[in-house]
Formats: C-alpha cells, structure tokens, sequence
C-alpha cells in the first residue's frame, strides 16, 4: 500500500486557493516477499505465546491464593473448623480472607455457645419431675421432656403432632386456647388421662417465639400427695371414731354410776376400766407408730431363737387364746433356728400377727407358728383356720386403720383391735430389712408372713 499527496495553488485578485489530492494505490498481497510474511506470522504467534507464558507466570500465585481461599470456604460452609488461613498480604484478596476467618471464627462461637445452651436446657428438662410440654401458635407440639413422656405414656415421635393427640381434656385445650391468646389461666386438676390411679396438676403459661406466640404446659404429678391428704383425712377421721367411741361409753356409764346399784356400779366400772384400757392402748400406738414412720426407733440387731420368740408371744396371748379354747403349734425348721434381728421389735410384730389370728379365727380352732427358708429369707408365718380375707382387701390390709367386714369376725363382732396393730408390724418389719405380706390359704384360713434376711 503506497499513499501519494498532491498540492495545487492557484490565485486570485484576493486571495490564494490551495488544493490537497491524497491518493494510493493498493498492492496486492501476491506482491509480498514470502519471506517477509512468514516472518510477519512467526512473530505474532511466538508474541502471543509469550504473552500466554507472561500471563500464566504472573497469574498463577493470585490463582493459588484465590483457590486456597475458595477451599477454605467450602470447609466452613460445611460447618468445618480449623485454623486461620496464612496471610496473603495487604491486598484485596488478604482482606477477603481475614474477613472469612473471622466470620467463621464469630459463627463457631455462637454455634458453640448455641450447643452449650442446648445442652445445659436438655439437662435441665430431663432433670426435671415436672412434665413440660411446648406447644407453638397452631397448637402443634415442639418439645416434650421425658417427665412428660412418662407421665402420658408417649412414644419419641410427638414432635409436630396436635396437642390433642397428646393430651385429651378439654381444660387443657381451653388452658392452652388461652395462653395462644396472651390470657391469663388457672390450674387445673386432671385423672385418668393415661393412668386411672394419677393425678396430675396442669399449669399453661403464654412464651413468645419466633415467629407468634407459644404456650408452656407444666404438669405436676400429684398423686401422692392426694394419696397423702386422704390417708390424713382418713387418719384424722379414724382416730375421732376410735376416741369417741370409748369416750361416749365411758361418759354415758360414769353417769348412770350416780343411780346404780352396787352390782350395777361394779360392771359399770368393769366397762369404764375396758374402754378405758382401750383408749390407753389406742394412744400408745399411735405414737409407737408415729416414732417408726419418723426412724426414731433404733434397732439392735442380735441372733434370736426363733422357738423362744414363739414361746414368749404364746405366753404372752395364752388368756386370749384360753378364753376362745384355741391351740398353737410351732413348725421350726432346723435350718431357721435362728434369726438376726432386734428381739422384742420381732416379738411385738408377731404378737400383733397371732392376736390377730386369734380374734378372726373361730373358736376352738387350730394356729400354726411356722419358720423355714425361702431363699435368701427366713420366713416368719403364723396360719390361722378363719374365714380369710377378701381379695379386694389383701393389699390394704396394712394400712392404719384398715379392717375387714366385722362380719367376718368372731360370728360379726369386733375384736376390739385399734386398726394399727398390722401397719406397727409392716414398719417394724421393714426396719429389720425385710417384708411382710398376706395371703390366704387354699382350703381356709389366713396366711401372714414375715420375710427377715437370712
């Protein structure tokens, strides 16, 4: 490619024109030194592999560092920890990655102190008697600690599930409808729900969560402490009967004394000396009772002949046991000859057992004193000929102031006793280490047993 110029002057009478031409003329490529084309294409591509080789040279420590920064955090977005990453220098890309590290630094320490958090409330909620249910604003429950499952009897999966599936009363919808509603509630008593014999105390509380609000329900298992109260109410109602009944024969008699005759005021007083005897022994055991309920009453413990606490308790009960024409027999096995354990706490809890045998069984009738070994224990058993005791009564039997249908008792009458003679005998047992259970015989009669460690 060749340019040409030309310039024209020309004049005028005023003023001077000039004319630029500018021209060229095109070669065609065929005209080109081979020579000097080759070299013209070797020269563009050794210029651009040296470019390539410059821009991989200088390219590649940014390439590392870029990498190495992408790597770390992949790892942190995994959730992995670990060191900070080595410092790139002041540039953007140092900046990026001390950025990083601290950010993943910031994240593992609240997830730490998430974690801490979770954990100390999962001992907290397992540690507690209390159930504790969390329930959020559609009602469906988030939490359920394992006082709770126990309580309801609820399998692992209740997460997410309706709270009706869990508990079914109405009191607890409207505790919780209210508590959704930012309203105050009451306690409310529940039975039956899961347990026909537990009571339980629900308390619901309103909680804000995010998002909207949730509601707390606390459940108190109560059932002792009602089992408590009424064994109070009956204690206290018993023992107003036991004491009125002797106290209104006794006033009834002393004031019948002033117009009886001398045979007359003799049986009176008989009476009054009976009831009184009787209020005597009421009160005695009573606080004989009160003391081992509250551990009062020290034990010692040494080795006993079985056969000389037989003797001592038949001795003692032998005017009883005359007046109803009743007779004893011991069967002492030469393997429980001997038991360890506190003499008079064993001879009181067997004289309680065979006055008991003696005032329901008939008379004239036939009680067994037995010891042998069962196992690990030395049974203690005294087996009477009576009419037995109703199936329903067997587990209450020592209870204070339980008794079986006078009915059942010397041909309807009442033996006189005070209602704690078996119950003194399940706590004297117990403290010994041992048991004492009912049972009765498959022909007739009564079997108590006092089961003592061998």
């Amino acid at each position: 490619m060749t340019f040409r110029t030309r310039i024209f002057l020309a004049t005028s009478t005023s003023t001077v024109i000039a004319i630029v031409v500018t021209s060229w003329i095109m070669w065609s490529t065929a005209a080109v030194h081979p020579l000097t084309f080759r070299a013209v294409f070797v020269a563009a591509v050794a210029g651009l592999a040296a470019a390539s080789v410059a821009i991989a040279v200088l390219s590649a420590p940014w390439t590392r560092r870029l990498r190495a920064l992408e790597e770390r955090a992949a790892h942190y977005a995994k959730g992995g920890v670990g060191a900070p990453t080595p410092d790139f220098g002041a540039d953007e890309i140092g900046a990026v990655a001390r950025m990083i590290d601290a950010l993943s630094l910031d994240v593992s320490t609240r997830l730490s102190g998430l974690e801490a958090d979770r954990a100390r409330m999962a001992a907290i909620l397992s540690g507690m008697i209390e159930g504790v249910l969390v329930v959020n604003q559609h009602g469906r429950l988030q939490l359920a600690n394992d006082a709770a499952r126990r309580m309801l009897r609820i399998d692992d999966a209740v997460e997410g599930r309706h709270y009706p599936e869990i508990v079914r009363h109405p009191a607890v919808a409207q505790q919780i409808a209210a508590a959704l509603g930012g309203k105050p509630t009451a306690s409310v008593e529940l039975t039956g729900l899961r347990d026909p014999g537990v009571t339980l105390m629900a308390r619901t509380a309103p909680v804000d969560v995010s998002p909207g609000r949730g509601a707390v329900v606390v459940l108190h298992d109560i059932t002792d402490l009602r089992r408590t109260d009424r064994i109070r109410r009956d204690f206290v109602a018993n023992v107003s009967h036991e004491l009125r009944t002797p106290l209104t024969a006794i006033r009834g008699y002393v004031e019948a004394l002033g117009d009886a005759t001398p045979d007359e005021s003799r049986r009176f007083l008989e009476i009054v000396a009976r009831h009184t005897m009787r209020m005597e022994r009421l009160v005695r055991d009573l606080l004989r009772l009160a003391r081992l309920e509250a551990g009062q009453e020290a034990l010692e413990r040494v080795a006993c002949s079985v056969d000389s606490l037989f003797s001592s308790i038949e001795t003692d009960l032998s005017p009883l046991l005359s007046a109803r024409r009743q007779t004893v027999a011991r069967e002492v096995a030469s393997d429980a000859a001997s038991v360890s354990g506190d003499p008079a706490k064993l001879q009181d809890a067997l004289r309680n057992l065979l006055e008991n045998a003696a005032n329901y069984a008939p008379e004239g009738s036939r009680i067994v004193l037995r010891a042998r070994r069962e196992g690990k224990y030395l049974a203690l058993a005294v087996i009477d000929e009576g009419p037995g005791i109703p199936p329903q009564d067997l587990a209450r039997v020592f209870e204070r102031f339980y008794r079986v249908d006078k009915s059942r008792t010397r041909e309807g009458k009442d033996p006189g006793g005070t209602g704690l003679g078996l119950s003194i005998v399940r706590h004297l047992v117990e403290l010994h280490g041992g048991r004492v259970r009912a049972a009765n015989r498959p022909e007739r009669g009564a079997i108590f047993t006092i089961d003592l460690p061998a």
